[in-house]
């Protein structure tokens, strides 16, 4: 990677999951967040997320001795060749911090956050001296692992700063795909969203319990989905004639399904139907331990993968 350090805005979970990731990948990382005791935790996260970033393949140089924290937002961005901001999901938490960035990150300098919601134009407006290189950068937890990240430019986001974005994500192994309009929840969670909205209206219905939900992704497609997406999985399908034959003999009564699909309201009685169903589903496992089997998992598939040439 060209010289230059990284800099972090917000350690919580998903900026912790940035820094390892820029530390794996031999860059020097400056950090900041105001929230007490922030430095010993993001120094422990980034501790326990190296065994694994390890095994992925560490770049030349790369060392958590890299890191620095710093006394503001401010004196992290300074100099910094990348900037990923991951504070508060609030309006106003993102303002104060945007604006402190953009006013001390260096004119080349990508300023991306991680934001899963609030559109880059509505960023953008947030930091009055360089509109034109602020964007979306939306990872996925944990982001230190997980391959995708969503590149949303905002209206006013220069192609210059779109292409030096995706190719940063790309030399650290992320696999980013451009959004290319802008739209609530990006694309990502808005597809996780419509499955969640079946799978609370299936229980909401009495249809499934939650332990049965979750089987039938994890035992079925969802082992498919990871390892190709689901239109080309829906084009497989189809056998020789590929999506135009699955459209043809599946599209009437899929259009049958689509329109059946239920539109339900997280009121507190439902709410509180899920969260009992996933405490029955969970009932004496050990989270901890199941999250360390997850994360061993992803890290194969993650590996097997690089291994393929699936798309």
């Amino acid at each position: 990677m060209s010289a230059g350090h990284a800099a972090v805005a917000g350690t919580g979970v998903i900026g912790a999951g940035w820094a390892a990731l820029f530390l794996a990948h031999g860059l020097d990382v400056r950090a900041h967040d105001p929230a007490d005791g922030a430095e010993e935790r993001l120094r422990e996260s980034v501790r326990q997320a190296w065994p694994a970033l390890a095994r992925l393949g560490l770049a030349e140089g790369a060392d958590p001795d890299r890191l620095r924290f710093t006394d503001s937002a401010a004196e992290a961005a300074d100099g910094a060749r990348f900037v990923q901001e991951s504070g508060p999901e609030t309006e106003d938490a993102k303002r104060r911090l945007l604006a402190e960035l953009d006013e001390a990150a260096p004119p080349s300098a990508p300023l991306a956050s991680s934001s899963s919601g609030l559109m880059p134009t509505t960023l953008q407006e947030m930091c009055p001296r360089r509109p034109e290189r602020v964007l979306v950068g939306h990872p996925f937890n944990p982001s230190y692992l997980i391959p995708l990240v969503e590149v949303v430019p905002g209206t006013r986001t220069e192609r210059s700063v779109v292409e030096e974005t995706l190719r940063f994500y790309t030399e650290l192994g992320k696999r980013p795909v451009l959004v290319r309009r802008e739209v609530p929840g990006h694309v990502t969670n808005r597809l996780q969203a419509a499955l969640w909205r079946e799978a609370y209206s299936l229980v909401e219905r009495g249809v499934a319990t939650v332990a049965d939900i979750d089987t039938a992704v994890s035992e079925g497609p969802g082992l498919r989905w990871a390892l190709l997406g689901p239109l080309v999985n829906q084009h497989l399908s189809g056998g020789p004639g590929g999506m135009a034959h699955t459209l043809q003999h599946l599209g009437p009564p899929a259009q049958r399904w689509m329109d059946d699909l239920g539109a339900p309201q997280l009121t507190p009685a439902l709410a509180e139907a899920l969260v009992r169903g996933v405490d029955e589903e969970l009932a004496g496992v050990d989270q901890a331990r199941m999250v360390a089997e997850r994360d061993a998992l992803l890290i194969q598939l993650i590996e097997e993968k690089r291994r393929r040439s699936l798309p």
